[in-house]
């Protein structure tokens, strides 16, 4: 009893020491990893990644080596005295989060000593060693036990609500198997003599049991373990010449990581044979007036083993191919990282209406109700570029002079002037002899050069009003804020975009098109489109003054 107390103690201590001192260590994986998918699941991996399918495939998993010894004691009609040592190894495989099996091989040794004399009940072994009536006998064995059991292994709290890991798992376990054994027992000295029982004194208290014990130890180290108890022969399996029972295994177990290869376990398991042999003992102690092979009473309980045991566990296989058992991890990990910070997760793109179309939502829109294709600005309201009240999609004079205005309702004023002097830096209706008219202008972004969709919609009107006046050319000229060479770039870029797209969009001759950039005096935001008038010539196409200078649109 000392020993099983000292390996206890043992056991206890170094699981507290390893669970205060162990370092905390990872519990978790790249899920985007597939080399730590099997072949089999990669068409759910595959799948996952696509956002084709909610889950990911579960990643391969290492496999467990357990080593352990403790204590082994049999629980039957005599209490086990001796020193009863145990040993043990399993392999474990995870099936999933909470469950995984594990085969395990135990080898236990245990013995005992009855405090309580027998004067009947004997068994065969004393009664085929000459003991009779009178005779006082104290029930003693040595047996040793071999187990081989497939258990299934239950983990509770490796499921973290509040935590991403735990240096630590609670497992229940359960299985069956078989288990051999072979129980022997002192009845005689070493020269076939009967052992002198009658001088032990007996005593019913319990301090002086513990005094009885050792004085009949003392007295059967006369002898030897050496005659087989009773096992019923040949109406009981026998494999090797041994018992075969077979088995039923319950047991509990903690086991704390020191590392991502190592943890240390202790555990107990119980073990139930449906026999009441494994102590040699199975009468009970009734009194009988004659031979004491009368009278005897089966003992209603059967016997059981308990193993209590300290083990190292070694995960085995590599670790960049396979993850640690599943057992170590936390399933929730995946869904909290994404819930924290999204890496896989689809997120839609806002969509705000705009129910009038022109690009501005109708939560900032403050003219909701613009015809299709009208400019606007940035709040949505109708351009008006001469301001002269009449927004850009309906006026017939885009732009009007300040001293042509009054307009009448098609944006056209009336100018007052008598000859044509007053219209210098003016663009009037008609632009020259062409007829095409005033031409509306194309607005950017700051620093920018992409056409939105607004200015493409303008454009193609301009297209549109050019097939129709197919003697009309188009000066298209941007302006420059800075002599800089990245204005002059950025200008040239404007002026490019808007050509390429007249020529390559809608299929408008670069012939009728005039290159002009870098110019003064205009806004530096927008590329004014105007009819050629007598004396305005230029290429079509002109090279990019800065090409390194160039930026995305």
């Amino acid at each position: 009893m000392a020993t099983r107390r000292i390996l206890w103690l043992l056991g206890i201590f170094t699981l507290i020491t390893s669970y205060l001192f162990a370092q905390e260590t990872t519990g978790s994986y790249d899920w985007r990893d597939s080399s730590l998918i099997p072949s089999r699941r990669l068409a759910q991996h595959n799948e996952f990644l696509n956002n084709q399918y909610n889950f990911p495939a579960k990643p391969r998993n290492q496999w467990e080596l357990g080593l352990k010894v403790g204590t082994f004691n049999v629980l039957g009609d005599v209490a086990s005295q001796f020193p009863t040592p145990g040993f043990g190894v399993h392999v474990r495989k995870s099936l999933g989060y909470l469950f995984s099996l594990r085969g395990e091989y135990i080898y236990g040794m245990a013995g005992g000593v009855n405090w309580k004399a027998r004067t009947s009940g004997f068994a065969n072994h004393w009664r085929d060693a000459g003991y009779v009536a009178g005779d006082r006998v104290f029930d003693n064995y040595k047996t040793r036990v071999q187990d081989l059991s497939l258990q299934g292994v239950f983990t509770f709290n490796n499921i973290r609500f509040h935590k991403a890991k735990s240096g630590f798992v609670v497992y229940l376990l359960g299985g069956v198997g078989a288990t051999t054994y072979e129980t022997k027992t002192n009845v005689t000295t070493d020269g076939g003599a009967k052992h002198n029982f009658n001088s032990i004194g007996l005593s019913n208290v319990y301090k002086d049991r513990r005094q009885t014990i050792k004085d009949v130890k003392k007295l059967l180290d006369a002898g030897s373990y050496n005659v087989i108890a009773e096992n019923d022969g040949d109406a009981r399996a026998k494999l090797f010449g041994q018992t075969l029972r077979f088995s039923r295994t319950l047991g509990v177990g903690i086991a704390v990581k020191l590392s991502d290869r190592l943890n240390l376990a202790l555990e107990d398991r119980m073990t139930f044979i449906g026999d009441d042999l494994l102590d040699g003992v199975r009468w009970q102690n009734v009194s009988s007036p004659g031979n004491p092979n009368t009278g005897r009473v089966l003992t209603p309980d059967n016997d059981v083993y308990n193993y209590a045991s300290l083990g190292l566990n070694i995960n085995l296989g590599s670790s960049s191919k396979s993850v640690q058992p599943l057992w170590w991890l936390n399933p929730l990990d995946y869904a909290y990282s994404e819930l924290n910070s999204p890496k896989h997760m689809k997120i839609p793109k806002p969509v705000l209406d705009d129910s009038d179309g022109d690009g501005v939502p109708d939560q900032f829109d403050m003219e909701p109700n613009t015809p299709a294709g009208a400019p606007v600005d940035s709040h949505g309201v109708s351009r008006d570029t001469d301001g002269d009240g009449v927004p850009d999609y309906k006026d017939k004079e885009l732009i009007t002079p300040t001293i042509c205005q009054p307009v009448d309702a098609d944006g056209v004023g009336k100018c007052p002037c008598p000859d044509e002097s007053c219209f210098d830096g003016y663009s009037r209706r008609g632009g020259g002899d062409c007829g095409i008219g005033d031409l509306p202008s194309i607005s950017f972004s700051a620093k920018a050069y992409k056409l939105s969709k607004d200015a493409e919609a303008v454009l193609a009107n301009v297209a549109e009003r050019l097939r129709q006046n197919p003697n009309c050319k188009v000066v298209v000229t941007s302006y420059s804020c800075e002599p800089s060479k990245s204005a002059q770039q950025l200008s040239w870029d404007r002026v490019n975009v808007v050509i390429n797209y007249l020529v390559e969009k809608q299929g408008i001759s670069s012939d009728r098109l005039i290159f002009k950039y870098g110019e003064m005096g205009g806004d530096c935001n927008t590329v004014d489109l105007r009819s050629a008038e007598v004396g305005d010539e230029g290429p079509n196409t002109v090279p990019a003054p800065h090409p390194n200078l160039r930026r995305r649109g």
